[in-house]
């Protein structure tokens, strides 16, 4: 957790930690290697090679993965294998995989276009979200299907009811979780989601707790997909009807907040007289290239 001044304008990021039981009364994620191989049948060795090489606390060198961009491009390749064969596979690898893919695919989207100089007034200069169609309309070849970054953030992940895997996306842009500089196996993927859902809750860029002004603002990621994290931790407010009045979401929210909070942070959300607004997304790009983002 990171430190706090006592002023008490509180930076903390939140969201999901753990899985599963985490949380004494909230609804419990999947428990994965239970009747189901963790085994990877599919590689992702070549992905692994990449992001160890090129990303650094989830910042890109992309000018340099650009110009050596042969691993990225196989191994994107292979990841159109046969219906059939995706079909086989476990829980824990399906997940893997389209973590994986939609990180790979971010990252040629980028660097088919760096440097990324656009000129839309909505969006930084160099944000993917210049590069046309980037998350709606580029094909992509995935387990015998075309797709979209949108297909797979909104249809595909979905289907397998955590909302931690929305963490581990890339998303090209700084407001997003931390790219790790690995890449997701089903034999590890239930630790590393655990990483990534503790990285996000001690991480100054996703919770604001301003208890001056009375107020949590949140990042839109939740927002975004407010039914899966209503459905994993609405009913775990950790305090059984001390938030009956707050809508599901809020109270799926505190949820994900409260263990990690800090026993004055905790008297704050005791209090209940906050209210709760989403963050604006910060779409920069997470680029390394010529030194740290301010």
């Amino acid at each position: 957790m990171v430190n706090r001044p006592a002023v008490f304008l509180l930076v903390a990021s939140i969201l999901i930690s753990g899985a599963g039981n985490r949380l004494a009364g909230s609804a419990a994620l999947p428990v994965r290697g239970q009747g189901a191989s963790t085994e990877d049948h599919f590689p992702h060795t070549l992905l692994d090679d990449v992001l160890d090489l090129y990303v650094r606390d989830g910042l890109v060198y992309y000018l340099a993965l650009k110009r050596d961009r042969a691993k990225l491009d196989r191994y994107i390749t292979s990841l159109d294998v046969a219906a059939a064969t995706y079909g086989q596979w476990s829980k824990p690898e399906k997940e893997a995989f389209w973590i994986n893919a939609y990180n790979a695919f971010v990252l040629r989207a980028v660097i088919d276009h760096y440097p990324i100089r656009g000129t839309g007034p909505n969006y930084p200069a160099n944000s993917i979200r210049q590069i046309p169609g980037a998350f709606d309309k580029l094909p992509h070849l995935a387990a015998g299907r075309t797709v979209t970054l949108d297909v797979i953030e909104k249809t595909i992940l979905p289907e397998f009811k955590d909302p931690r895997l929305h963490l581990a996306l890339g998303r090209g842009a700084l407001g997003s979780g931390r790219l790790r500089s690995e890449a997701y196996t089903a034999a590890r993927l239930e630790s590393q989601l655990t990483d990534v859902a503790r990285e996000f809750a001690t991480r100054p860029a996703y919770i604001l707790i301003d208890a001056m002004a009375n107020r949590i603002a949140v990042s839109p990621i939740i927002g975004w997909h407010d039914a899966e994290f209503t459905a994993a931790y609405a009913a775990g407010d950790g305090g059984g009807s001390r938030f009956a009045s707050r809508s599901p979401i809020e109270r799926a929210i505190i949820a994900l907040l409260e263990p990690h909070l800090l026993p004055t942070e905790r008297e704050f959300l005791q209090k209940n007289e906050f209210e709760v607004r989403y963050q604006a997304f910060n779409w920069r790009l997470n680029d390394l290239t010529g030194g740290r983002p301010d």
